[in-house]
């Protein structure tokens, strides 16, 4: 195959939105164009950087949306191993992925090629107890139906995850595998990295870190559920609406930074400019931001990478996407460095918050105003352990912060 066909899911339906040639040229359906192209909303565009017009748009490198949609990590292995396809590491097994791979991935975007060639396997569906006890049964129905997907891509995304949907009796099925009018709810199920007492605390406390995050201020989802080394998340790119699925757009902040490929490569300041840029209103996702990397530091979730944000697009606004990925990732056996970090940060240091507020500052947000926002969270990060203690984040990890935490409040009483 020389070119995939993107499709779209707007306002409860698929669209054939755009085409991609593998000598790197994009262009929009004429017919969905002439359709979208007046209003241009986010939500229908395949990527932020692509406004809908009759253009061809060329670039040097893939158009890095397309990367939101390929499998990577377990995944990539998974479905690598599962049709027997090597492993070169280069853009011909990218490919292959794209054209065969991408057939629901999060967001609102899918490949068309992929969709036809994903047979649906019919199941009476798993219990929530077969799904902990990763019965081998539903592991190779999860992989054959593309129900795996990749976990961060900084770490290999080696966490295995599971994207599910519930039906009406509460049975558990691969998402695509059941007509919409059945489905109650959207779920990621995730397992511990790896077989380690530290990976299975990683994953016991991120619930609890949620819940921190949301007394801190910042934008959290619906609670999450842990229960026997499994994670069951509430997915916040799509809802139903009277029996039928709404699918919103997910696009990784990677990818409005027009970075093609994996793993780290982008600062904390390229992420802001982006949004400045295509955000309507980028100064509440701007600070929300800013305030979850203060909260990256001050719990040790060092693997904050570019695909650990995102842009959520609705019809009803595009901004930052509810926290995502959010977990005491210092405990990590394999020693994951910070991931992302701000031009103004020296590593082994923390930020200079005033440098960093100043660089930060445009014509809707003045760099005095980003400092009085930072100085509203010196009182918040120094009550930190109470708040993680009342959340039940377990003891052990509170100790282990404690010293990072004062080293944080004092850092930005200095610095603002």
């Amino acid at each position: 195959m020389d070119e995939v066909t993107l499709q779209l899911h707007f306002n409860g339906q698929w669209y054939t939105a755009a085409c991609y040639r593998r000598d790197r040229f994009l262009a929009y359906d004429i017919d969905y164009a002439a359709e979208f192209m007046h209003d241009n909303m986010p939500m229908a565009r395949v990527g932020l950087n692509f406004d809908i017009n009759f253009e061809e748009y060329s670039r040097n490198e893939w158009p890095a949306f397309l990367f939101d949609l390929i499998p990577a990590g377990a995944a990539r292995d998974a479905w690598l191993a599962k049709h027997n396809v090597l492993e070169t590491g280069d853009r011909e097994t990218d490919w292959t992925l794209l054209c065969f791979a991408a057939n629901c991935p999060p967001g609102n975007l899918r490949i068309a090629s992929a969709v036809e060639h994903t047979p649906i396997i019919k199941h009476p569906g798993f219990s929530r107890d077969e799904i902990v006890e990763r019965n081998i049964d539903f592991i190779e129905y999860a992989a054959a139906n593309g129900a795996m997907v990749a976990g961060a891509s900084s770490v290999q995304g080696q966490a295995p995850k599971f994207l599910l949907v519930q039906d009406l009796k509460g049975r558990w099925h691969a998402e695509g595998a059941l007509p919409e009018e059945i489905i109650q709810n959207h779920w990621i199920v995730k397992f511990p990295r790896g077989r380690t007492g530290e990976d299975r605390m990683v994953l016991r406390n991120e619930a609890p870190y949620y819940e921190v995050a949301r007394e801190f201020g910042l934008k959290v989802g619906p609670a999450l559920h842990y229960g026997d080394n499994a994670l069951f998340i509430e997915r916040f790119d799509r809802t139903i609406v009277n029996a039928k699925v709404l699918r919103f757009g997910l696009e990784s902040a990677t990818s409005i930074c027009k970075w093609s490929g994996y793993g780290p490569g982008i600062t904390n300041n390229q992420i802001c400019e982006a949004m400045k840029k295509l955000l309507d209103n980028p100064k509440p996702a701007v600070l929300e931001f800013l305030r979850r990397d203060i909260l990256n530091l001050a719990l040790g979730n060092v693997d904050n990478h570019g695909r650990n944000t995102a842009i959520l697009k609705t019809p009803w606004e595009t901004t930052i996407s509810p926290l995502f990925d959010f977990a005491p990732m210092f405990l990590d056996p394999e020693g994951i460095p910070r991931a992302a970090r701000w031009e103004q940060e020296t590593p082994m240091k923390l930020p200079d918050w005033g440098k960093v507020a100043e660089s930060l500052s445009y014509s809707g947000l003045e760099a005095n105003e980003v400092r009085n926002h930072l100085k509203l969270d010196i009182s918040r990060v120094k009550s930190l352990p109470d708040v993680m203690q009342r959340c039940g984040v377990e003891l052990d990890i509170i100790n282990r912060l404690a010293r990072r935490i004062d080293d944080l409040a004092v850092n930005l009483r200095d610095t603002l």
